[in-house]
């Protein structure tokens, strides 16, 4: 494994902890998942907190760390239960977490989202609540290998909402393949119904390394046309923007107040630390990733190692096109003042303009940003914006 030295690096402003506990994957998901009937919690509490404390020592950090937001993921954090109050304590140690104003979110699954767990939750100082409903149909929730169905995402919900949540985010999936037939806009209505403040819609992803990918490659599935998936994420903008819900980066929209902080801190390039199998971290300039596996995750740290698997420091050209990628996938965009911003509109004002006149491109002074349609297109674009010299 590649061991990482820093020395005097700002300490991370977001924490994100992957829980990688699922009682079955899901067959189109490539995440790092751990089957277990039986999560097993205290042993995942103790090598979040040896890596943690690894951290501490590689880059000089004092205590309390600087955090404003924290982020579990998984994997199937809902599976954790009531333990949450232990992580809580455990973060208390390093970061005075629940004494403090930070925006703690934590994924869950409608199938073990039950009022017990939401208010235990909420009790040890989570206060921002992401839910994997997917769909609210229950065939394509049998498709999807889901365990819910629409009636158990309803009520996770509900339970959510009677524990105190105030920010809350629902999970939708669009683009399924054609032998789907779902009605969408319904079922975008389904979770505003529900009283989210935040809805997150991912059209579906082959990955080859899949159940779903060998389907799709051995032809047994067929996944819906470009334009058929267009349509579904318009339609999504439209009903959400209807609602009042803005529409802040490609995939999410919020209430205005209801925004994730957590991943604005991805996008604005702020340092973040990654803990868990697969994990990824920003810190001191450096990308940071974990080894993927739980079971080799667990291994290294039970024998005093660094799960740390590799770490990369982008080069100025590399830098500049992240910084594109990041910046164009929010509605902030490349704000006035920006110098990559001035550079573009310098070095290639006729093709901005050609973008701009085909409704992919806003030009607000010196600012630049991408609209609804120019984010159905963005991986072209910001490979040509990236493709122009600095």
């Amino acid at each position: 494994m590649s061991e990482l030295r820093l020395e005097g690096v700002p300490g991370p402003v977001s924490l994100y902890l992957h829980f990688p506990f699922c009682e079955h994957r899901c067959h189109y998901c490539d995440f790092s998942v751990h089957r277990a009937a039986r999560a097993p919690v205290e042993n995942w509490l103790e090598c979040i907190e040896l890596e943690l404390g690894q951290w501490l020592e590689r880059c000089g950090w004092d205590r309390p760390l600087p955090l404003e937001t924290v982020f579990v993921g998984g994997g199937t954090p809902s599976l954790m239960g009531p333990a949450m109050k232990r992580l809580a304590a455990l973060l208390e140690r390093y970061a005075g977490l629940v004494a403090s104003a930070v925006e703690w979110t934590a994924e869950s699954n409608p199938a073990s989202l039950t009022k017990a767990v939401a208010r235990s939750w909420r009790e040890a100082g989570v206060n921002r609540l992401s839910v994997g409903v997917q769909s609210f149909d229950d065939g394509v929730l049998r498709w999807l290998g889901r365990l819910h169905d629409a009636d158990g995402a309803r009520a996770a919900l509900a339970a959510a909402r009677a524990a105190g949540f105030e920010s809350l985010n629902a999970d939708l999936i669009f683009g399924l393949p054609v032998s789907e037939r779902r009605r969408w806009q319904d079922e975008v209505q389904m979770a505003l119904d529900a009283g989210v403040t935040h809805v997150s819609t991912y059209g579906l992803t082959v990955e080859p390394s899949t159940p779903l990918g060998r389907r799709v490659g051995a032809g047994d599935v067929v996944m819906p046309s470009g334009d058929r998936y267009s349509e579904e994420y318009a339609a999504a903008a439209e009903a959400l923007g209807r609602a009042g819900f803005v529409h802040y980066e490609v995939s999410n929209f919020a209430l205005p107040g209801h925004e994730c902080a957590h991943n604005w801190h991805y996008w604005d390039g702020s340092p973040y630390l990654g803990l868990g199998p697969s994990a990824h971290g920003y810190v001191g300039g450096n990308r940071v990733w974990n080894v993927f596996s739980w079971e080799a995750y667990r291994k290294i740290l039970a024998g005093g190692g660094s799960p740390i698997e590799g770490h990369e420091t982008l080069g100025a050209g590399e830098s500049r096109v992240e910084r594109l990628w990041l910046a164009l996938r929010t509605n902030r965009g490349l704000p006035a003042g920006d110098p990559l911003a001035e550079h573009l509109l310098e070095s290639a004002p006729d093709l901005l303009a050609s973008w701009r006149q085909a409704g992919w491109l806003e030009i607000d002074g010196p600012g630049i940003r991408l609209t609804e349609a120019g984010w159905l297109r963005m991986d072209e674009l910001v490979a040509a914006l990236g493709a122009i010299g600095g």
